[in-house]
């Protein structure tokens, strides 16, 4: 086995490790909420899922900007990638949210300027994933997913600032701009930052193995092209064959 090899398996075998020590400090050492109780453990991995999507997106962008400078394929793949696994971990978002509304709320749903944004936000990824199926050139297709991930990246901050800005049905912000007296409890914090390492190392492990999909659908495409190519040649650019064989003439006149 390569050393890559083994380096890839540590590597999964640590994220595995870390959502479980995450599974286990949400439901054994983060204190019950006093209002909310249970349900409200469900916050550690909406959280941590919103803001590891937010780093994906970020990603998405800088390969986007980077793309358009050095026109390097890898960095195509690279957004494309940081995009797919992003767009899963916004729709745990989308899914966990009405979880923890419904006992809380009475609601599922509501159009709120923070769940309204997100789903927009949602909505604008799934475009991007679905533009990579609708241009069939590929450089053509690089270049305009790589705006759109670029222009799309606009939405994170402003997702991010919608509680700050307006007021609405989801609660005000307890890190990084948490009113006084709204914080966290020190344990519920930690219990928080350690769930966001596992959710940063998940979405690692993710994104280069779908990273490495799009490496092999790439030089499949261009074998494939590289056929095509041949096989359109003029008669006079192909490489001579002989009907000469070893033992003498492939046939009899």
């Amino acid at each position: 086995m390569s050393p890559n090899r083994i380096l890839w398996l540590v590597v999964k075998l640590i994220a595995a490790l870390w959502m479980a020590a995450a599974g286990y400090a949400i439901f054994f050492v983060a204190p019950d909420e006093s209002t909310m109780h249970a349900i409200q453990r469900i916050f550690y991995i909406h959280v941590s899922s919103a803001w590891t999507a937010g780093v994906a997106f970020f990603l998405v962008a800088v390969g986007g900007v980077l793309y358009l400078i050095k026109r390097d394929p890898r960095y195509d793949w690279a957004g494309l990638s940081a995009a797919e696994t992003g767009f899963v971990f916004t729709t745990v978002v989308l899914v966990t949210g009405p979880i923890w509304a419904k006992p809380i709320w009475g609601i599922w749903w509501t159009w709120d300027p923070r769940l309204t944004s997100t789903f927009v936000l949602w909505l604008m990824y799934a475009a991007y994933l679905l533009l990579g199926t609708l241009v069939d050139d590929k450089q053509r297709r690089s270049v305009l997913r790589s705006v759109y991930g670029i222009f799309a990246f606009i939405n994170v901050p402003l997702v991010f600032m919608t509680i700050r800005w307006w007021r609405g049905q989801h609660p005000s912000p307890v890190i990084a701009g948490a009113q006084p007296g709204s914080g966290l409890d020190p344990t519920m914090k930690a219990v928080l930052f350690l769930t966001w390492g596992a959710t940063l190392c998940l979405f690692a492990v993710l994104m280069r193995s779908r990273y490495r999909l799009e490496v092999i659908r790439g030089e499949t495409e261009e074998l494939r092209q590289l056929a095509e190519d041949s096989a359109v040649a003029p008669a006079s650019n192909r490489p001579f064959v002989s009907a000469v064989t070893p033992t003498g003439f492939a046939g009899r006149g």
